[in-house]
């Protein structure tokens, strides 16, 4: 794993936009450009009109330009792990292969790394369309 990645990811959980759940989120995305991109979840009082913090990370690295995740990081407070929800899951295969590594983390580190097809199995993507 990057080590980048951690501290960029704990720096966007800091920034997170949560008024109405406290429940900060940060993401970082070390893209095929070599630069990582940040993201944190922004709540809105129109649920469920906020974006998560892999949705944020993601825009970022297509507005940079990269067009491929290399590896991803999501952070969250709380005991349990804070994996991507079903939307992020689709969102992350978009742009990353099956064996993209998603290194799920709480404020103190690593704790668990999966591969991308763990978290999202049969996927549908572009392969379905053609």
């Amino acid at each position: 794993m990057d080590p980048r990645l951690l501290d960029v990811a704990r720096r966007a959980m800091a920034q997170a936009h949560a008024p109405y759940s406290n429940f900060h989120v940060g993401a970082a995305i070390l893209a095929d450009d070599g630069n990582i991109y940040a993201g944190c979840n922004v709540e809105n009082a129109a649920f469920p009109e906020g974006w998560c913090a892999e949705t944020t990370a993601i825009g970022a690295m297509v507005t940079g330009g990269a067009k491929h995740i290399v590896e991803i990081t999501v952070m969250g407070e709380g005991k349990e792990f804070t994996t991507p929800c079903g939307g992020c899951r689709q969102r992350i295969a978009e742009f990353a292969g099956p064996e993209t590594p998603v290194h799920i983390c709480g404020p103190e580190g690593v704790r668990c790394t999966f591969k991308l097809e763990e978290l999202l199995p049969a996927s549908f993507g572009k392969g379905h369309l053609s």
